[in-house]
């Protein structure tokens, strides 16, 4: 079920709300949490009941381990059932998302042919694999465990997050379930979730959508074997770029949105990336939760930056890889991440030949200004592996991009109709503050602070009036309208 569809706008999400507070307003605690968990798994089950199987037991299994033996007093049985319950984790992930990469890899490799693999990939299975993955990690580590079963299901299977994302760590959300006040419906969390669901609603209906053919129009030609010239190339990255922006800013304002109306919070896991200096700043604000995982389960246990540069670039391209991949089934993700892997090493040499020759970097106007737009460019040069079908498309789009298929200046008059609403678009992602920032004296989600009293008269921060009332309105109202041409969100398919 897509947050972005009249069936979970006017009949789910209104039931699910409902019953949920008239069994908070009793103080039936137990019924308000099973009700939530079983309209959870509805939500889930209604894209493939089979597959909701596969979730249960997952569930199950991970719940034993993390009970039984992580805590465990011989720490030797903690380690096993740490070990065992990662193979079991990536085991599933690796049958249901790699075994078909890995057998038409070996296809081509020696030429020989299994047939078609037939293995349907479980919406949502990278992201719930991953926060089991954080729940055993955690629970080995003595951080953020619980023996209820009812909150931990909650943890897993909570629709707001369930299917891509944020990623949440037990030590976020354990401690909100087990509050007294955690129960039940208010005014303000119902004003502050629903205004930030429709403001992520509007993103992603009105502007992702709508530029989406933009994008799609040229890569496609290009995946035909079209070569695209020097403008339509920029254009269709460009706003690709802006597609995957608003698309996942969208989505993540709408899970944030949504877990607030039930009085919960979820981490921030989107804050302004383009407005990012360089490729570090860029990773420290898209996708936060991702980046903080592969940190703090992968690149880190490698070894992180405690070993020397080398070791430390190392591991960087390691973690890059394996971020890559985990997006996707195809070498062009692998590349993705890899020129990701050589954008921080750069980043981080640069760094270390200021520090080492001419100190702290100056500061001034200009500084502010031409990093943020090298870092904006590289991470738009390397959407295009991102979203090219192969290779081979996406070597045309990198040749069009610099001129390799010439420069026919006059095709930007051609598309003007196309380039006009990119142009805002971009000043809006580079200048603008983020939904997080204006509705920063809410508190909408876990790790926004309000901003101090001195800056608490801007007429950006959102307030409960009327005026921001009336926009949040109109943004549904608008939103509404278009769902006819609704879409499945980008990371959906991760």
């Amino acid at each position: 079920m897509l947050f972005n569809s009249y069936t979970f706008l006017f009949a789910f999400l209104p039931v699910t709300l409902i019953v949920f507070g008239i069994l908070g307003h009793f103080g039936w605690r137990t019924p308000a949490f099973v009700w939530l968990i079983l309209c959870s798994m509805f939500f889930y089950a209604y894209w493939s009941r089979a597959f909701l199987g596969l979730l249960l037991v997952s569930l199950a299994v991970n719940y034993l381990i993390g009970t039984v033996w992580l805590r465990a007093a011989d720490p030797r049985l903690r380690k096993a059932g740490l070990i065992a319950g990662l193979v079991f984790n990536l085991g599933a992930l690796g049958y249901f998302k790699y075994a078909g990469f890995l057998i038409w890899n070996f296809d081509r490799i020696f030429g020989k042919s299994f047939g078609p693999v037939g293995i349907v990939l479980p919406l949502g299975i990278s992201f719930f694999t991953f926060q089991k993955i954080a729940y055993l990690v955690d629970t080995y580590n003595g951080r953020g465990y619980s023996r209820n079963f009812l909150y931990y299901c909650l943890m897993v299977l909570f629709f707001p997050q369930l299917i891509a994302g944020p990623i949440v760590h037990p030590r976020e959300v354990l401690p909100q379930f087990a509050r007294r006040t955690a129960l039940g419906l208010s005014a303000k969390n119902l004003g502050v979730g629903l205004t930030l669901f429709f403001f992520g609603l509007a993103k992603k209906v009105l502007i992702a959508d709508s530029i989406s053919s933009t994008a799609t129009r040229v890569f496609a030609a290009s995946a035909a074997g079209i070569s695209p010239d020097f403008a339509s190339a920029w254009l269709a990255t460009l706003a690709y770029s802006l597609q995957i922006y608003f698309d996942f800013s969208g989505y993540t304002d709408m899970a944030l949105g949504l877990a607030r109306t039930f009085g919960f919070r979820l981490p921030v896991n989107f804050n302004s990336p383009y407005q990012a200096r360089n490729v570090s700043d860029f990773w420290r604000r898209w996708h936060i939760t991702l980046s903080r995982f592969l940190r703090e389960y992968l690149y880190i246990p490698l070894g992180g930056n405690r070993r020397g540069q080398l070791r430390r670039y190392l591991n960087l391209t390691i973690t890059m890889l394996l971020g890559g991949l985990w997006h996707g089934t195809n070498w062009t993700f692998v590349a993705w991440g890899g020129l990701h892997a050589a954008y921080l090493i750069v980043h981080h040499a640069w760094q270390a030949y200021n520090k080492h020759r001419r100190g702290e970097a100056r500061r001034g106007a200009t500084s502010a200004v031409w990093p943020g737009a090298l870092t904006f460019l590289s991470v738009a040069v390397a959407w295009v592996f991102f979203r090219a079908d192969n290779f081979h498309a996406a070597g045309r789009m990198l040749l069009g991009l610099f001129g390799g298929h010439g420069f026919d200046l006059r095709q930007f008059w051609i598309d003007r109709a196309r380039w006009a609403p990119i142009v805002p678009l971009l000043a809006l992602v580079f200048w603008a503050p983020n939904t997080q920032k204006v509705m920063s004296l809410a508190r909408p989600a876990l790790g926004v602070l309000p901003p101090p009293p001195s800056q608490r008269s801007g007429r950006l921060l959102w307030r409960p009036t009327a005026l921001w009332a009336s926009i949040a309105a109109v943004a549904a109202i608008a939103s509404i309208l278009y769902l006819w041409r609704a879409s499945e969100f980008i990371y959906y398919q991760f």
